[in-house]
Parts: structure tokens; C-alpha cells; sequence
């Protein structure tokens, strides 16, 4: 094979993967979760545990698309529509704050949801690992 040959093989399989590449982006940047706001679950409300994401899963996407980012406000819900807002109040100091849904969880019997560590840690302690919790859909 002359060295001619071999410098097309290779700009050609260059070129088959930087158009592989777009290609793949631009179909995953076009797979995005619509958020839709549901006005019938407003006021919709549920009581049991908290707990919080690991480190391990910074930056990881979640089942809406999302990477997910711990210095956010957002949380896992098993059935909630992805975008719903949800105030999350600690039963034991009636501290609250506000999340948006954009993941799906928590799978432990007894856990309603699963909040960033940022927002975990605006109503309790994270060394307490779990918060006994009520949670109100608002939006």
C-alpha cells in the first residue's frame, strides 16, 4: 500500500468519526426532557424520609437529562412530573426549601425523596443522613 493510500485511509476514518461525533450530539441534544407543569398537583402532599445524593453522582446525568449538580436546588421523586417545584419541610425544625424535580427516586421503602446536598443541607444536618420530611407540590 503506497503511502498516498494509507494518508486517505486515515483522513477518511477522521473524518467518519468527527461526523459520527456531530451526528451523536446533535440527536442527544434534541432527546431533552419537555418540562410540563401540571396545575391539578398543586397542593399535592406526602410525608416520610429525606436523604441526600452521593458525591459520587456530581455531574452525572439524571433521568430528565440534567447533569446533576449538588450546589443546586433539586431533588428525585418516584412519579413526580420532572420541572414540578416542591417545597420540602423538615419536621423537626420547620425549615423548607424549594426544589425542582429533574431526576427519578429515591428506591428505599420509607423515602420520598432524594435531595441535592445543597438543598439537604438548608433544612437539617448531613451528617444526619435522613430528615423526616413533608413535601407540598407548589408549582
Amino acid at each position: 500500500m503506497t503511502m498516498k493510500n494509507l494518508l486517505i485511509r486515515k483522513t477518511f476514518r477522521v473524518l467518519s468519526i468527527i461526523t459520527f461525533i456531530s451526528v451523536m450530539a446533535a440527536f442527544l441534544g434534541c432527546s431533552r426532557v419537555q418540562y410540563v407543569s401540571d396545575p391539578q398537583l398543586i397542593g399535592y402532599t406526602e410525608y416520610g424520609q429525606a436523604s441526600y445524593y452521593a458525591m459520587k453522582y456530581q455531574f452525572r446525568r439524571t433521568s430528565s437529562g440534567e447533569h446533576f449538580n449538588q450546589l443546586s436546588s433539586t431533588g428525585a421523586h418516584r412519579t413526580l412530573p420532572f420541572g414540578t417545584k416542591v417545597k420540602v419541610t423538615n419536621l423537626k425544625n420547620n425549615k423548607s426549601v424549594v426544589v425542582k424535580i429533574n431526576d427519578r427516586g429515591p428506591f428505599i421503602d420509607g423515602r420520598i425523596i432524594d435531595l441535592s446536598r445543597y438543598a439537604f443541607s438548608e433544612i437539617g444536618n448531613t451528617d444526619s443522613g435522613l430528615l423526616d420530611v413533608k413535601i407540598e407540590v407548589i408549582n
